[in-house]
């Protein structure tokens, strides 16, 4: 009777080996899984991080594209920031700016860095920025706001069925991280 047990629960330890590996096996696969998933569904759109040149293009003057931009601060970045315009309406091949506005809302400096994001991700390959603040981290001096201008144009190979893009940015305190007060 006590090798039924000891046969019993050899398996049922095998068997919870296996799934801890396999679990582990999916943890690890997961992040090129999620790649391919944003890939197929258009899912977290990345915008350039470097400056394009500008370039000439044909103005579709027939089409028009909805840009809309939202911000936000990452909740340990002691600032406030917003876009100066809510949206603006666009014609492909055109180069538009929009400033954007952060104030850093402590006594002390601040390095601070802005992710951006394009949706739907597969029209971030036709928004292309010639200028942005957030190519390099921003340094604020105590009280400091700044007016930060974001240059761009939608490539007029923009497929017909995207109307509205939604260009946004997340602020991030990095100060900790790089500037010693």
């Amino acid at each position: 009777m006590s090798e039924g047990v000891d046969s019993k629960n050899r398996k049922l330890v095998t068997k919870l080996a296996l799934i801890a590996i396999a679990m582990f096996g999916f943890g690890y696969a997961l992040v090129p899984i999620y790649d391919v998933f944003c890939d197929i569904t258009g899912l977290n759109g990345k915008t350039n991080t470097d400056a394009v040149l500008e370039t000439q293009y044909q103005v579709d003057k027939s089409r028009e594209i909805k840009v809309e931009f939202v911000t936000s601060v990452n909740k340990s970045a002691p600032m406030t920031f917003r876009a100066e315009s809510n949206k603006i309406v666009v014609h492909p091949g055109q180069f538009y700016t929009v400033n954007f506005y952060a104030e850093n809302l402590t006594d002390k400096k601040m390095l601070a860095q802005a992710i951006p994001s394009v949706s739907p991700g597969l029209a971030s390959e036709y928004f292309k920025k010639t200028e942005c603040f957030c190519f390099t981290e921003q340094v604020f001096d105590p009280g400091e706001g700044k007016t930060m201008p974001v240059r761009f144009v939608v490539e007029p190979g923009l497929p017909e069925q995207y109307k509205t893009i939604t260009l946004s940015y997340t602020f991030f305190d990095n100060t900790d991280k790089s500037v010693k007060n």
